[in-house]
Protein backbone atom coordinates (compact mmCIF):
# COMPACT_ATOMS: atom_id res chain seq x y z
CA UNK A 1 0.00 0.00 0.00
CA UNK A 2 1.01 3.62 -0.63
CA UNK A 3 1.26 6.51 1.90
CA UNK A 4 -1.79 9.00 1.32
CA UNK A 5 -1.18 11.96 3.34
CA UNK A 6 -4.66 13.22 4.90
CA UNK A 7 -4.54 17.53 4.54
CA UNK A 8 -7.87 17.43 5.77
CA UNK A 9 -10.44 20.26 4.65
CA UNK A 10 -8.89 22.60 2.05
CA UNK A 11 -12.11 24.94 1.36
CA UNK A 12 -15.51 25.33 3.20
CA UNK A 13 -18.36 27.69 2.21
CA UNK A 14 -18.98 31.17 3.11
CA UNK A 15 -22.14 31.70 5.07
CA UNK A 16 -22.11 35.21 4.35
CA UNK A 17 -21.64 34.76 0.64
CA UNK A 18 -24.78 33.80 -0.83
CA UNK A 19 -23.98 32.41 -3.99
CA UNK A 20 -21.45 29.68 -1.88
CA UNK A 21 -24.05 29.39 1.45
CA UNK A 22 -24.69 25.53 0.69
CA UNK A 23 -21.74 24.53 -0.19
CA UNK A 24 -18.07 23.80 -2.36
CA UNK A 25 -16.94 21.36 -4.46
CA UNK A 26 -15.71 19.39 -7.08
CA UNK A 27 -12.52 21.28 -8.02
CA UNK A 28 -10.80 21.91 -11.03
CA UNK A 29 -7.49 23.11 -10.59
CA UNK A 30 -4.34 23.93 -12.75
CA UNK A 31 -0.89 24.42 -12.28
CA UNK A 32 0.66 27.85 -13.58
CA UNK A 33 4.35 29.65 -12.13
CA UNK A 34 4.08 27.47 -8.84
CA UNK A 35 0.43 28.81 -8.44
CA UNK A 36 -2.79 26.43 -8.62
CA UNK A 37 -5.75 28.00 -9.29
CA UNK A 38 -8.61 26.31 -8.19
CA UNK A 39 -11.96 26.14 -9.77
CA UNK A 40 -15.09 24.98 -7.56
CA UNK A 41 -18.51 24.73 -7.65
CA UNK A 42 -20.41 27.31 -5.47
CA UNK A 43 -23.87 26.43 -4.11
CA UNK A 44 -26.07 28.70 -3.41
CA UNK A 45 -29.24 28.44 -0.91
CA UNK A 46 -31.26 27.60 -3.88
CA UNK A 47 -29.35 24.76 -4.56
CA UNK A 48 -27.61 26.01 -7.80
CA UNK A 49 -24.77 26.21 -9.16
CA UNK A 50 -22.26 28.75 -10.19
CA UNK A 51 -18.16 28.52 -10.80
CA UNK A 52 -15.62 30.34 -8.22
CA UNK A 53 -12.11 30.29 -8.34
CA UNK A 54 -9.36 30.73 -5.82
CA UNK A 55 -5.40 30.33 -5.70
CA UNK A 56 -3.33 27.92 -3.51
CA UNK A 57 0.10 27.39 -3.00
CA UNK A 58 1.40 23.93 -1.90
CA UNK A 59 -2.33 23.54 -0.92
CA UNK A 60 -2.54 26.66 1.12
CA UNK A 61 -5.50 29.38 -0.07
CA UNK A 62 -3.68 32.73 -0.64
CA UNK A 63 -6.53 34.19 -3.07
CA UNK A 64 -10.51 33.70 -2.77
CA UNK A 65 -12.92 35.13 -5.13
CA UNK A 66 -15.80 37.37 -4.16
CA UNK A 67 -18.47 36.27 -6.39
CA UNK A 68 -18.54 33.63 -9.01
CA UNK A 69 -16.91 33.83 -12.27
CA UNK A 70 -19.00 31.40 -14.39
CA UNK A 71 -22.80 31.78 -14.32
CA UNK A 72 -25.83 30.21 -15.35
CA UNK A 73 -27.21 32.28 -18.35
CA UNK A 74 -28.86 30.16 -21.05
CA UNK A 75 -31.26 27.62 -20.91
CA UNK A 76 -29.46 24.66 -21.07
CA UNK A 77 -27.85 25.83 -17.72
CA UNK A 78 -30.22 27.61 -15.59
CA UNK A 79 -30.39 25.41 -12.90
CA UNK A 80 -26.39 25.11 -12.24
CA UNK A 81 -23.16 25.29 -14.12
CA UNK A 82 -21.45 22.49 -11.83
CA UNK A 83 -18.42 20.45 -11.74
CA UNK A 84 -15.61 22.10 -13.48
CA UNK A 85 -12.51 20.56 -15.05
CA UNK A 86 -9.67 22.37 -16.68
CA UNK A 87 -7.05 21.79 -19.33
CA UNK A 88 -4.23 23.91 -21.48
CA UNK A 89 -3.84 22.81 -24.22
CA UNK A 90 -2.73 25.00 -27.92
CA UNK A 91 -2.66 28.02 -25.63
CA UNK A 92 -5.52 27.96 -24.70
CA UNK A 93 -7.83 27.50 -21.46
CA UNK A 94 -10.25 25.29 -21.58
CA UNK A 95 -13.17 24.62 -18.84
CA UNK A 96 -15.85 21.95 -19.36
CA UNK A 97 -18.50 22.05 -17.14
CA UNK A 98 -21.80 19.78 -16.57
CA UNK A 99 -25.04 21.96 -17.12
CA UNK A 100 -28.02 21.28 -15.77
CA UNK A 101 -31.16 22.88 -16.88
CA UNK A 102 -33.43 21.13 -13.92
CA UNK A 103 -33.80 18.13 -15.70
CA UNK A 104 -30.86 16.95 -18.46
CA UNK A 105 -27.12 16.97 -17.23
CA UNK A 106 -24.56 17.93 -20.31
CA UNK A 107 -21.55 19.36 -20.99
CA UNK A 108 -20.87 23.04 -21.71
CA UNK A 109 -17.14 24.18 -22.42
CA UNK A 110 -15.77 28.28 -21.87
CA UNK A 111 -12.63 28.94 -22.88
CA UNK A 112 -9.69 32.02 -21.82
CA UNK A 113 -6.38 33.05 -22.22
CA UNK A 114 -5.59 34.36 -18.78
CA UNK A 115 -7.90 32.68 -16.22
CA UNK A 116 -9.61 35.50 -15.86
CA UNK A 117 -12.20 36.21 -18.32
CA UNK A 118 -13.75 33.45 -19.80
CA UNK A 119 -15.68 33.12 -22.82
CA UNK A 120 -18.68 30.51 -22.95
CA UNK A 121 -18.25 28.69 -26.49
CA UNK A 122 -21.60 26.29 -25.53
CA UNK A 123 -22.58 22.82 -25.32
CA UNK A 124 -19.70 20.04 -26.26
CA UNK A 125 -22.27 16.83 -25.80
CA UNK A 126 -24.76 15.74 -28.38
CA UNK A 127 -28.05 16.88 -27.48
CA UNK A 128 -29.95 13.50 -28.05
CA UNK A 129 -32.30 11.73 -26.47
CA UNK A 130 -31.31 8.68 -24.14
CA UNK A 131 -33.99 6.66 -25.70
CA UNK A 132 -32.30 6.87 -29.55
CA UNK A 133 -28.55 6.74 -27.99
CA UNK A 134 -29.48 3.69 -26.41
CA UNK A 135 -31.29 2.10 -29.68
CA UNK A 136 -28.46 3.10 -31.49
CA UNK A 137 -25.72 1.58 -29.23
CA UNK A 138 -28.14 -1.50 -28.50
CA UNK A 139 -28.26 -2.19 -31.82
CA UNK A 140 -24.48 -2.42 -33.33
CA UNK A 141 -22.64 -2.70 -30.34
CA UNK A 142 -21.30 -5.67 -28.01
CA UNK A 143 -21.74 -3.94 -24.38
CA UNK A 144 -22.05 -4.57 -20.80
CA UNK A 145 -26.31 -4.81 -20.53
CA UNK A 146 -25.87 -2.45 -17.83
CA UNK A 147 -25.56 0.75 -20.50
CA UNK A 148 -28.90 -0.36 -21.29
CA UNK A 149 -30.17 -0.43 -17.38
CA UNK A 150 -29.51 2.64 -16.97
CA UNK A 151 -31.80 4.12 -19.97
CA UNK A 152 -34.21 2.50 -18.03
CA UNK A 153 -32.92 4.32 -15.32
CA UNK A 154 -33.18 7.71 -16.26
CA UNK A 155 -36.26 7.42 -18.43
CA UNK A 156 -38.00 6.03 -15.49
CA UNK A 157 -37.03 8.73 -13.04
CA UNK A 158 -37.19 11.55 -15.92
CA UNK A 159 -39.68 10.39 -18.19
CA UNK A 160 -38.98 9.40 -22.15
CA UNK A 161 -37.05 12.48 -23.46
CA UNK A 162 -34.65 12.58 -20.96
CA UNK A 163 -31.15 13.37 -23.07
CA UNK A 164 -28.09 11.32 -22.70
CA UNK A 165 -26.72 11.58 -19.05
CA UNK A 166 -23.30 13.12 -19.74
CA UNK A 167 -21.00 14.66 -16.74
CA UNK A 168 -17.33 14.00 -16.36
CA UNK A 169 -15.79 14.76 -19.17
CA UNK A 170 -12.05 15.42 -18.89
CA UNK A 171 -9.42 17.15 -21.76
CA UNK A 172 -6.14 16.14 -22.31
CA UNK A 173 -3.24 18.34 -22.38
CA UNK A 174 -2.31 17.42 -25.92
CA UNK A 175 -3.41 15.95 -28.83
CA UNK A 176 -3.25 12.53 -29.05
CA UNK A 177 -1.88 11.37 -32.43
CA UNK A 178 -2.53 14.68 -33.63
CA UNK A 179 -6.23 14.70 -32.58
CA UNK A 180 -8.12 16.53 -29.51
CA UNK A 181 -9.08 13.72 -27.06
CA UNK A 182 -11.27 13.93 -24.28
CA UNK A 183 -12.58 11.27 -21.58
CA UNK A 184 -16.41 11.12 -21.26
CA UNK A 185 -18.91 8.97 -19.34
CA UNK A 186 -21.86 6.99 -20.63
CA UNK A 187 -22.72 5.09 -17.61
CA UNK A 188 -21.57 2.82 -16.58
CA UNK A 189 -18.00 3.36 -17.62
CA UNK A 190 -15.30 5.80 -19.35
CA UNK A 191 -14.65 6.40 -22.81
CA UNK A 192 -12.57 7.79 -25.55
CA UNK A 193 -13.70 10.24 -27.76
CA UNK A 194 -11.18 12.03 -29.92
CA UNK A 195 -11.75 14.40 -32.82
CA UNK A 196 -9.44 17.05 -35.37
CA UNK A 197 -11.54 20.21 -34.37
CA UNK A 198 -14.11 21.30 -32.11
CA UNK A 199 -16.68 22.24 -34.79
CA UNK A 200 -16.53 18.07 -35.81
CA UNK A 201 -18.76 17.31 -32.59
CA UNK A 202 -22.01 17.70 -34.40
CA UNK A 203 -24.95 15.14 -34.38
CA UNK A 204 -23.74 12.78 -37.35
CA UNK A 205 -20.43 12.50 -35.97
CA UNK A 206 -22.24 11.47 -32.47
CA UNK A 207 -24.50 9.17 -34.20
CA UNK A 208 -21.63 6.91 -35.50
CA UNK A 209 -19.73 7.22 -32.36
CA UNK A 210 -22.40 5.59 -30.44
CA UNK A 211 -22.43 3.20 -33.35
CA UNK A 212 -19.17 1.95 -32.12
CA UNK A 213 -19.11 2.69 -28.59
CA UNK A 214 -17.84 -0.45 -27.25
CA UNK A 215 -14.26 0.51 -29.42
CA UNK A 216 -14.43 3.27 -27.52
CA UNK A 217 -14.72 2.41 -23.48
CA UNK A 218 -11.46 2.83 -21.51
CA UNK A 219 -12.79 1.51 -18.49
CA UNK A 220 -15.77 -0.74 -17.36
CA UNK A 221 -16.41 -1.14 -13.59
CA UNK A 222 -14.70 -4.39 -12.77
CA UNK A 223 -14.26 -4.81 -8.81
CA UNK A 224 -16.24 -4.91 -6.23
CA UNK A 225 -15.29 -1.04 -4.94
CA UNK A 226 -16.36 -0.23 -8.10
CA UNK A 227 -19.04 -2.50 -8.80
CA UNK A 228 -21.92 0.65 -9.74
CA UNK A 229 -19.74 2.62 -11.83
CA UNK A 230 -17.11 4.74 -12.72
CA UNK A 231 -16.27 8.07 -13.99
CA UNK A 232 -12.97 9.97 -15.34
CA UNK A 233 -12.14 12.87 -12.18
CA UNK A 234 -8.99 14.67 -12.44
CA UNK A 235 -7.45 15.65 -15.91
CA UNK A 236 -4.93 12.74 -16.94
CA UNK A 237 -1.68 13.49 -16.28
CA UNK A 238 1.27 12.51 -18.42
CA UNK A 239 4.02 10.87 -17.30
CA UNK A 240 6.93 8.80 -18.55
CA UNK A 241 4.95 5.17 -18.07
CA UNK A 242 1.99 6.28 -19.33
CA UNK A 243 -1.06 8.83 -18.57
CA UNK A 244 -2.08 8.50 -15.27
CA UNK A 245 -5.92 8.52 -14.66
CA UNK A 246 -7.30 9.92 -11.09
CA UNK A 247 -11.39 8.72 -11.54
CA UNK A 248 -14.09 8.15 -9.37
CA UNK A 249 -15.39 4.70 -8.33
CA UNK A 250 -18.73 3.79 -6.62
CA UNK A 251 -19.76 0.86 -4.70
CA UNK A 252 -23.76 0.29 -3.54
CA UNK A 253 -23.80 -0.71 0.07
CA UNK A 254 -26.57 -1.36 2.19
CA UNK A 255 -28.61 0.53 -0.77
CA UNK A 256 -26.58 4.08 -0.70
CA UNK A 257 -23.90 4.88 -2.77
CA UNK A 258 -20.26 4.75 -2.03
CA UNK A 259 -17.43 7.11 -3.98
CA UNK A 260 -13.95 6.47 -3.61
CA UNK A 261 -11.10 8.08 -5.66
CA UNK A 262 -9.09 5.15 -7.85
CA UNK A 263 -6.33 5.42 -10.36
CA UNK A 264 -5.21 3.74 -13.50
CA UNK A 265 -2.39 3.74 -15.96
CA UNK A 266 -3.62 4.35 -19.64
CA UNK A 267 -1.42 4.07 -22.80
CA UNK A 268 0.27 7.25 -24.46
CA UNK A 269 -0.66 6.79 -27.69
CA UNK A 270 -3.82 5.50 -27.19
CA UNK A 271 -5.66 5.85 -23.75
CA UNK A 272 -8.44 3.27 -24.30
CA UNK A 273 -5.80 0.62 -23.54
CA UNK A 274 -5.23 0.35 -19.96
CA UNK A 275 -1.57 -0.44 -19.16
CA UNK A 276 -2.33 -0.69 -14.84
CA UNK A 277 -5.14 -0.16 -12.69
CA UNK A 278 -5.29 -0.61 -8.96
CA UNK A 279 -7.51 -3.61 -7.32
CA UNK A 280 -8.36 -1.23 -4.39
CA UNK A 281 -9.55 2.41 -3.91
CA UNK A 282 -6.47 4.76 -3.40
CA UNK A 283 -8.32 6.94 -1.28
CA UNK A 284 -11.94 6.80 0.47
CA UNK A 285 -14.03 8.08 2.95
CA UNK A 286 -13.12 7.52 6.33
CA UNK A 287 -13.59 11.33 7.79
CA UNK A 288 -16.65 12.78 9.21
CA UNK A 289 -16.46 15.15 6.92
CA UNK A 290 -16.02 12.90 4.14
CA UNK A 291 -19.05 10.86 5.13
CA UNK A 292 -21.42 12.71 6.37
CA UNK A 293 -22.77 15.68 4.02
CA UNK A 294 -25.44 16.62 1.64
CA UNK A 295 -24.20 13.22 0.18
CA UNK A 296 -22.85 10.74 2.40
CA UNK A 297 -19.54 9.05 2.11
CA UNK A 298 -18.31 10.75 -1.00
CA UNK A 299 -14.67 11.46 -2.15
CA UNK A 300 -14.76 12.55 -5.29
CA UNK A 301 -11.86 13.81 -7.19
CA UNK A 302 -11.87 16.23 -9.74
CA UNK A 303 -8.54 18.39 -9.54
CA UNK A 304 -5.01 17.00 -9.58
CA UNK A 305 -1.29 18.90 -9.83
CA UNK A 306 2.05 17.70 -9.51
CA UNK A 307 4.86 20.01 -7.94
CA UNK A 308 8.40 18.50 -7.37
CA UNK A 309 7.15 14.60 -7.51
CA UNK A 310 4.19 15.35 -4.66
CA UNK A 311 0.41 14.78 -6.54
CA UNK A 312 -1.87 16.95 -5.15
CA UNK A 313 -5.70 15.59 -5.95
CA UNK A 314 -8.05 17.79 -4.67
CA UNK A 315 -12.04 16.25 -4.73
CA UNK A 316 -14.81 17.00 -2.56
CA UNK A 317 -16.29 15.89 0.52
CA UNK A 318 -19.76 15.08 0.64
CA UNK A 319 -20.82 17.42 -1.32
CA UNK A 320 -19.85 20.00 1.19
CA UNK A 321 -16.51 20.48 1.79
CA UNK A 322 -13.07 20.44 -0.46
CA UNK A 323 -10.40 18.07 0.87
CA UNK A 324 -7.01 17.56 -0.43
CA UNK A 325 -4.44 14.55 -0.17
CA UNK A 326 -0.83 14.16 -1.20
CA UNK A 327 0.98 11.26 -2.67
CA UNK A 328 4.74 10.39 -4.24
CA UNK A 329 4.00 10.04 -7.84
CA UNK A 330 7.04 8.32 -8.42
CA UNK A 331 5.96 5.92 -5.86
CA UNK A 332 2.55 6.07 -7.22
CA UNK A 333 3.65 4.49 -10.39
CA UNK A 334 5.78 1.96 -8.78
CA UNK A 335 2.35 1.17 -6.85
CA UNK A 336 0.26 0.46 -10.39
CA UNK A 337 3.35 -1.46 -11.78
CA UNK A 338 3.79 -3.60 -9.07
CA UNK A 339 -0.22 -4.48 -8.32
CA UNK A 340 -1.80 -2.91 -11.22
Amino acid sequence: MIKVDYKGIILEKRWKMDFESNGVLNPGCILVDGITYMFYRAVNKNNISTIACCHLKKGKVIFRCEKPIIVPEFEYEKKGVEDPRITFLDGKYYLLYTAYDGKNATVAMATSTDLVHFKKEGVVIPKISYDEAEDIFRVKTKLNPRYKLFERVYKSINGDNILLWEKDVTLFPQKINGQIAMLHRILPGIQLITFDEWKDLNIDYWKKYLAELDQHIVLDPVSGFESAYVGAGCVPIETGAGWLLIYHSVEIKNKKKVYRASAALLDKQDPRKVLKRLPYPLFEPKENWEREGMVDNVVFPTGAVVENDILYIYYGAADLRIGLVTISLSELLELLKNEG
